[in-house]
């Protein structure tokens, strides 16, 4: 509205407007003031200029100036700026031991320190002892069996009087053996009412689950504890998973459905027939049949293998694993079962001496030398070099101890200069089971193994022979396994197998398997 000149004040804009530059003022015939001319000091702080424009004429010394005035503005709140650093504050002395447990009292403690709140107070003559507390009429508990622990000893830990839980324990064994009550087991329990705080409370109700198929209660009736038997009914059907072999049979067994433990199975007796990382096609077809249990309460259990399947086409692989003569093995459809070869080294050691004539260390003349020596550890293992029964153990003159064992079609074979015989006669032991350890008993210089082979009681050469035994089912036990086949064959598979793949010409190179 106004502004300034170098005439003084004039009209600065607007319709109406006072102006001081004599405009009314001489209309009226007043004259205007005349300012006295500032000089000296005065006229110095009037014409020093504190808001410099540090865009212009820089370098200059009115530049410098300005600069000096801005960065002391800046320094200025700074050098006011407060400290944060710790304040010191007298801390009270602490509570003695008295005072704290009063405080203690009166405020909220936690549930694990007994949920003591409220400070408490003396009685006074309103407050009348009670004779006794009144207690819950019965307790609904829950135990759960831990690994390697006894039934009786859960339920007294439960709060059940010994005596009594030796009872049920009792009465639990003539439904289901207590070993085979699996740890984790939940066991449900009901304390009843007793006559005396001291005594313990008498056992009302039981309930838990002894077997996939069964569970057991024990009910007080008339005072006295009866079992109540309660069984689940189960689908014992097999489940059977089929499917192609795709880049890898274990992959691919395992997106069907097949559990880790059968697919390792599965692997391992198709992996005695033939190479898996060889002769496995993309385009082969598995077919994997394993136990499976469905109880109607809604729970599964898979248990093991039981068939093993491969078809490739023209070449099928069927293999059922089936016990005959103490001994469990997978069979082929026909009956054939697994072919094993002789083990060379049946201990970790040397070839000191060979089979063939030769003079004999002790004795001083030459003879026949019907095995090899294999020079070993004192002590070191001795393993069956194939399946076999033990025909002899025991000492044989010259052999010191020794065992000797029958594979059956004529073949034998013996081990001498045993310090310490394991296998006993009539045994059945398998391939690489320990049936004694290293010595040198007998006619022997130092501790190693004489190790003979007999082929129709003449020995033979143990370092060139490499035959193979085979096991085959006949008359009744082959017709049982036949009947089994065919029952696990008639199981309907899980679900529909994955589409076949296309047959390229990479899809029928043999694939490598991990």
């Amino acid at each position: 509205m106004y502004q300034r000149d170098e005439a003084g004040f004039g009209q600065g804009g607007g319709a109406v407007a006072l102006a001081l530059d004599g405009g009314p003022r001489s209309s009226l015939g007043i004259a205007a003031p005349v300012l006295p001319e500032l000089t000296g000091w005065r006229a110095a702080i009037h014409d020093l200029d504190l808001v410099v424009d540090l865009g212009a004429r820089i370098g200059s010394l009115h530049w410098f100036r300005g600069l000096a005035t801005c960065l002391a503005l800046c320094a200025a709140p700074i050098a006011f700026f407060p400290k944060f650093a710790a304040l010191p504050a007298p801390s009270p002395a602490p509570m003695a031991e008295p005072q704290w447990q009063e405080a203690r009292a009166i405020a909220i403690a936690p549930l694990g320190l007994g949920a003591d709140t409220g400070r408490r107070m003396a009685p006074t003559d309103a407050a009348q002892p009670l004779a006794d507390t009144p207690e819950r009429p019965s307790i609904d508990l829950v135990a759960t069996i831990g690994q390697g622990d006894g039934f009786a000893r859960v339920l007294e830990r439960a709060g059940v009087a010994k005596a009594e839980a030796q009872a049920v324990a009792k009465m639990v064994s003539g439904a289901a053996s207590l070993a085979d009550i699996k740890a984790g087991t939940r066991i449900d329990l009901t304390l009843g009412r007793r006559a005396r705080k001291s005594d313990p409370r008498p056992l009302d109700h039981l309930l838990f689950r002894a077997r996939f198929d069964l569970k057991l209660g024990v009910e007080r009736v008339n005072g006295a504890l009866a079992l109540k038997r309660i069984p689940i009914a189960v689908d014992d059907t097999p489940l059977r998973i089929q499917g192609f072999a795709g880049s890898s049979l274990y992959r691919a067994a395992r997106a069907a459905g097949a559990p880790a433990k059968a697919v390792e199975a599965y692997i391992r007796a198709i992996g005695s027939r033939m190479s898996v990382g060889r002769d496995v096609r993309s385009t082969d077809r598995f077919d994997i049949i394993v136990e499976h249990r469905r109880a109607e309460t809604g729970e599964v259990e898979v248990g093991k293998l039981l068939f093993a399947g491969l078809d490739q086409g023209k070449r099928q692989t069927r293999l059922m694993q089936w016990t005959a003569a103490g001994s469990t093995q997978w069979y082929e459809a026909s009956g054939i079962g697994e072919r094993k070869g002789l083990m060379r080294m049946p201990v970790v050691g040397r070839m000191t001496s060979s089979f063939g004539m030769r003079r004999h260390p002790l004795l001083g003349y030459g003879r026949l030398h019907k095995g090899m020596d294999i020079g070993a550890a004192y002590g070191s293992p001795i393993l069956a070099a194939i399946d076999g029964t033990v025909a002899f153990a025991g000492w044989h003159g010259g052999h010191g101890n020794y065992v000797k064992l029958n594979h059956g079609s004529g073949m034998a074979t013996g081990y001498a200069h045993m310090s310490r015989i394991v296998a006993r006669p009539g045994q059945r032991v398998a391939q690489g089971q320990v049936i004694g350890y290293v010595g040198s008993t007998g006619l022997s210089t130092g501790p190693h193994l004489h190790y003979e082979v007999y082929k129709n009681n003449v020995a033979v050469n143990p370092a060139t022979m490499s035959f193979t035994t085979t096991s085959q089912l006949a008359g009744g036990d082959l017709a049982r396994f036949k009947a089994q086949l065919g029952r696990l064959l008639a199981v309907r598979p899980a679900g529909a197998a994955a589409p076949e793949p296309q047959k390229s010409a990479e899809a029928r190179k043999p694939a490598t398997r991990g």
